[in-house]
């Protein structure tokens, strides 16, 4: 009865919500109220926290819609057609507390270099940066910071935190089976310390990402790769050491910036368009789009089977994904498919699924892959289909294994005076049983089973890349490589993001290199009342959902990136080990 009351008075609320929705998207779109971009207007990009790959949902009320952050391929368009539009004069980047992954900031600092070839100015003001958001301004032509603040820019780490002794005091044991020398389970549940292999593989990241970065700034900053790293072995910098150490043009205030900027394009008034109204504004005609679609497939976040709603960036579920997949394969008017992945890898029998459907979809329409920040395990087993794979130099990716895991609270429940009674019909009934550990005999049943999913694993990959088991095989164990390494190991065909990927497609569809194309994006943007009207949709489970969605956010900022929606399902995982937090 509770439980029911509790729906009622959910779904009453979510109605009443829908209506205020309404409202506000009558009030906001009716008449001429859609944000304008006026003429000469520097194009504001306050790039900040993460930059999904799929769209949130959108809510049609302005003082939350302006916290919706634009996707990736929204920002790829933003500044391709602001590159065109006559009337933004420059951009302006305002990065701060970016907690995008390197590969995606790759992406992003290339399309500011293609939007600076129209010859108008970008510049760059920071506040509190660090690596990450001065890597991103190295590519404006000018980068300003106020006299007091910092650029906290002192080099990498890599935090790798372990939680065996937090649980061996609570009496929680972790269990896990792995098949791959590399794919040594989640770690920081199993030991105290890492181990030889995480270390040669978080050293090996740290030493490319780090020679990129310093690559990126010297070439930025036209300064010598010797002299930046002296520089960064001084950092972090108060505004004058930056200066002094030419890391930035000048120490001014933001509206010191502007006046400059105005005076260099010798503007009598230089307007202000944020990134958000620009996304909104009435479309124009800048000549850039063509008949042509090539649909983006979006596959973000953690790979689980269940619900084919896609109602926000939760994960990856068999079920929606092989929706979306069907729904591009069966619309006419779409010509070629980029199948864009940013995912560690989940459930194993829901990332056969997904790669099935997708074996279909390339099938049917010429179909590209397009690795983002992770493309690894069940992200990377999603993305053979045979078809070209395209990374960045600093994508992560590969992981070739699987695993089982499970929670042994026997100790905790004997604290807590907690007994359980077993009774069991079956030599492995109580196999996932949370109140006693794993046996010899219930290992080597979970061995025999891991074993035949990674051999699976790897002929997969030997299929899609079109190669023999025995070269793959020394080449998985579980390992993670970053994009450069995989395409040196023939794991990826090219580096390269967005745009590399539009060309290859055309090359797959016979469209002419010149031909105008249109990037349609799947799933599209939906506002909260298109969720809600969704046939698939819950109203109680999407209220938990949401808050679920919230507490495992929360818990991913204290231990890190944690598979919780495919552990919960239980199941062989092909998933990364771990989580590689670089900043």
């Amino acid at each position: 009865m509770k439980k029911f009351l509790l729906g009622f008075v959910i779904g009453i609320l979510f109605v009443a919500l829908a209506g205020v929705i309404l409202v506000a998207a009558a009030i906001r779109f009716g008449g001429n109220r859609r944000p304008q971009v006026v003429a000469n207007s520097a194009l504001v990009l306050q790039l900040e926290g993460d930059l999904p790959e799929q769209s949130p949902v959108d809510f049609p009320i302005p003082f939350l819609e302006d916290q919706q952050p634009p996707t990736i391929a929204e920002t790829w368009q933003m500044l391709r057609n602001a590159a065109a539009d006559s009337r933004i004069k420059a951009i302006i980047l305002e990065p701060r507390g970016l907690s995008v992954g390197w590969a995606k900031l790759e992406e992003l600092r290339a399309d500011i270099i293609n939007f600076k070839k129209s010859g108008k100015p970008v510049y760059a003001f920071l506040r509190g940066a660090g690596t990450k958001e001065y890597y991103l301004a190295t590519a404006a032509d000018k980068v300003f910071m106020s006299p007091e603040d910092e650029l906290d820019v002192k080099g990498l780490r890599a935090d790798l935190i372990f939680l065996k002794g937090t649980l061996d005091k609570l009496g929680v044991e972790m269990e896990f089976e792995h098949v791959g020398k590399y794919k040594d389970a989640p770690d920081m549940f199993t030991k105290t310390g890492s181990s030889p292999e995480t270390r040669e593989v978080i050293n090996q990241v740290l030493d490319q990402f780090f020679g990129d970065f310093v690559n990126t700034v010297a070439e930025g900053r036209k300064k010598s790769q010797d002299a930046v790293r002296q520089l960064i072995d001084n950092g972090p910098f108060i505004g004058q050491e930056a200066l002094n150490g030419g890391l930035v043009d000048a120490l001014v205030y933001e509206d010191q910036m502007y006046e400059q900027l105005r005076q260099q394009l010798k503007l009598n008034v230089l307007e202000k368009t944020a990134e958000h109204n620009y996304v909104h504004a009435p479309p124009i005609n800048l000549g850039l789009d063509g008949p042509t679609k090539i649909a983006l497939v979006v596959g973000q976040g953690d790979i689980s089977r269940g619900s084919t709603n896609d109602s926000g960036n939760n994960g990856i579920t068999s079920a929606g994904m092989i929706r979306r997949l069907r729904q591009v394969r069966d619309d006419a008017s779409i010509k070629g498919v980029i199948l864009r992945i940013d995912s560690p890898g989940g459930d194993g029998i829901a990332s056969d699924d997904i790669l099935h459907e997708a074996k279909l979809l390339s099938q049917k329409k010429p179909t590209v892959i397009s690795m983002s920040d992770l493309a690894a395990s069940g992200g990377y087993f999603i993305a053979m289909t045979g078809d070209p794979v395209v990374a960045y130099r600093n994508t992560e990716t590969g992981s070739i294994g699987v695993f089982f895991g499970k929670v042994n609270l026997r100790g905790l429940y004997d604290k807590l005076g907690v007994k359980k009674e077993l009774m069991k019909r079956g030599r492995f009934a109580d196999i996932d049983s949370e109140y006693a550990p794993l046996n010899d005999e219930q290992r080597a049943k979970l061995r025999t089973e891991i074993e035949v999913f990674y051999r699976g694993f790897v002929q997969r990959v030997a299929d899609g890349r079109k190669r023999k088991y025995d070269d793959v095989e020394p080449l998985a164990q579980g390992r993670v490589w970053t994009g450069a390494q995989a395409r040196e190991n023939g794991l990826v065909d090219e580096i390269g993001g967005i745009d590399r990927a539009i060309e290859l497609v055309k090359q797959k569809a016979n469209i002419a290199a010149s031909e105008k194309i249109t990037l349609v994006p799947y799933p599209a943007r939906r506002n909260l009342l298109q969720v809600l009207m969704d046939r698939d949709t819950d109203l109680t489970s999407m209220e938990s959902r949401i808050v679920d969605s919230r507490i495992e956010s929360r818990i991913r900022e204290l231990v890190g990136e944690l598979p919780l929606g495919a552990l919960s399902q239980g199941g062989i995982l092909r998933r990364m080990p771990y989580s590689i937090s670089i900043r």
